[in-house]
């Protein structure tokens, strides 16, 4: 048995913010990984080629470097070697044929590129960043604290007080728009709509969801302002530096140390048991960084929980599977618009209409015919992760069914079980390189090595990451804010004293930010 005043369950972005907290704050944490590299969704692998460091799962940082806690780990992890560099253009959109829009770091400048392509587009989008700044202290106060404490009811009171009750209803009415219908009734241009829609995959919606609408401006909002940032050599070097500050202070983060059971005494949690038979003990807290499924079905003993939390963490609901393909290029990719190399995250869809027919065929259990392909240009920020003059590219498909019924396109068979294999997700990654292919001009004969790795990798690689889900856990809004994960389980606070929940099932909900660290390590002191 080993003593501890916190044990952390994974090793993920929330659950090294939570650690290197409490350690500022004289507390011994230990982080405990099942797999046999530290990070979570957060690793940088040559899975290619050698000499080149692909980001695997997550690569860019806009939601870290804008939390209000950021400020205090930036001089911290600068001093173990991290650095932050930034995509020329942090997104932009390409359409099959072949048009594109970029949108930069400079207001005025999308502003005039909007207009261009349809008088007023410009001055919507102005609104729509003045609505941002205007309600963003409600807005990321919402996000960034706790809904069920006094801080939240302080914000909401006080807003009710200078709003008033009908300017509260228009708020959350607003905060309530899809996607779809502020595009539609805000922007002319088809161009626009496109930039703008598929950054709702981004947070776990589609452009049909309740509350999309707010979060791509919020968005919007949030890549004008710090674009794309990414780790210089490879996301790898943020969790080696979160790991140094931790050791440092007396902690420890261990690997394949996979945790099967929380120690229970009198109601209170005291630690954790391994697969291997150790056991950790907590002095102050236990923390756990995983999903409802794998907290209240596999850590936690029967007897601990009442049984209708447990039939309301069985009913919580996983979204759309993911896919990921890594390549190697032996030279920049050859864009059309040789601008788009510049581009943090570059979008190839077919328009708004494109990504709600992918979201829908995926939903359905289709192989969509015509996926949003997420491409990421990390080496052009960063040349340090490939060799001289060569590239890579970061490639994401975010409207995947977990189960396969069937391919929208008819060409690929479902398997009988509906699983995932690889022999699918290479077929899959076939046909979403041709696409490419058709705009990268040099791709057939700069490509070295290509890895796909499909829904069940990922799953294989994270076990958070149930069936492909990206975002463990759907974000509707039956699950998010003050039901995520849900109604019963309080937030981060399960029905366990001294018992805390962290992660992407949790408030805020997904992302690089690390906000539910942040938080749970302010609850623990």
């Amino acid at each position: 048995m080993s003593d501890y005043d916190v044990v952390i369950v994974g090793s993920g972005i929330n659950s090294l913010v939570c650690a290197a907290e409490l350690t500022a704050r004289g507390r011994r944490v230990l982080v405990l990984e099942r797999a046999a590299v530290a990070g979570g969704c957060i690793r940088t692998e040559e899975v290619t080629v050698p000499g080149y460091r692909h980001d695997l799962f997550s690569m860019s940082y806009p939601l870290f470097v804008t939390t209000p806690f950021y400020p205090a780990l930036k001089p911290r992890l600068e001093a173990e070697g991290v650095r932050m560099v930034q995509a020329a253009v942090p997104t932009g959109v390409l359409l099959p044929d072949g048009r594109s829009l970029l949108l930069r770091q400079a207001r005025a400048e999308n502003i005039a590129a909007f207009d261009t392509l349809h008088p007023g587009d410009g001055a919507a989008h102005a609104a729509a960043m003045a609505e941002i700044e205007r309600d963003a202290p409600l807005i990321f106060g919402l996000l960034g604290q706790e809904p069920r404490s006094a801080a939240t009811l302080k914000l909401l009171g006080g807003q009710l007080f200078r709003r008033g009750v009908d300017g509260m209803a228009g708020f959350s009415a607003g905060g309530l728009l899809p996607v779809r219908d502020w595009l539609e009734q805000s922007f002319g241009s088809d161009l626009v709509r496109a930039l703008i829609a598929p950054w709702v995959l981004h947070v776990g919606l589609g452009p049909e969801s309740s509350f999309s609408a707010l979060m791509a401006k919020v968005v919007m909002f949030t890549l004008e302002m710090v674009g794309i940032p990414f780790v210089e050599g490879g996301s790898a070097n943020i969790v080696s530096a979160f790991r140094r500050i931790i050791e440092a202070g007396g902690g420890a983060v261990l690997t394949d140390a996979d945790v099967t059971g929380i120690t229970v005494e009198r109601g209170r949690a005291r630690g954790v048991v391994t697969a291997d038979g150790r056991r950790f003990a907590a002095s102050r807290a236990v923390v756990c960084n995983v999903t409802p499924t794998q907290l209240y079905e596999r850590l936690l003993a029967d007897h601990v929980v009442a049984p209708d939390i447990r039939r309301q963490a069985a009913a919580y609901r996983y979204g759309r599977g993911c896919m990921q393909i890594h390549i190697a290029l032996s030279e920049a990719p050859r864009w059309a618009d040789p601008e788009l190399g510049r581009v943090g995250l570059l979008h190839l869809t077919p328009g708004l209409d494109g990504v709600s027919r992918a979201v829908n065929e995926a939903e359905r259990g289709l192989l969509p015919a015509e996926a949003t392909i997420v491409v990421g240009q990390p080496a052009d920020a960063d040349p340090s992760r490939c060799p001289p003059g060569t590239s890579l590219l970061w490639i994401q498909l975010q409207e995947l069914p977990r189960v396969i019924r069937g391919d929208a396109s008819g060409e690929i068979a479902a398997p009988a079980d509906g699983r995932w294999t690889d022999a699918i997700a290479d077929a899959y990654a076939r046909r979403i390189v041709a696409r490419l292919g058709a705009h990268i001009g040099n791709l057939d004969t700069a490509m070295l090595g290509m890895t796909v790795l499909g829904p069940h990798t990922l799953e294989a690689h994270n076990i958070n990451l149930v069936g492909g889900d990206p975002y463990s856990g759907v974000c509707s809004v039956d699950q998010f804010h003050l039901l995520r994960p849900f109604a019963a389980a309080r937030g981060h606070a399960p029905p366990v004293r001294q018992l805390y929940q962290i992660g992407a099932s949790t408030h805020p909900g997904p992302g690089l930010g690390g906000v539910s660290g942040h938080l749970v390590a302010q609850a623990i002191g």
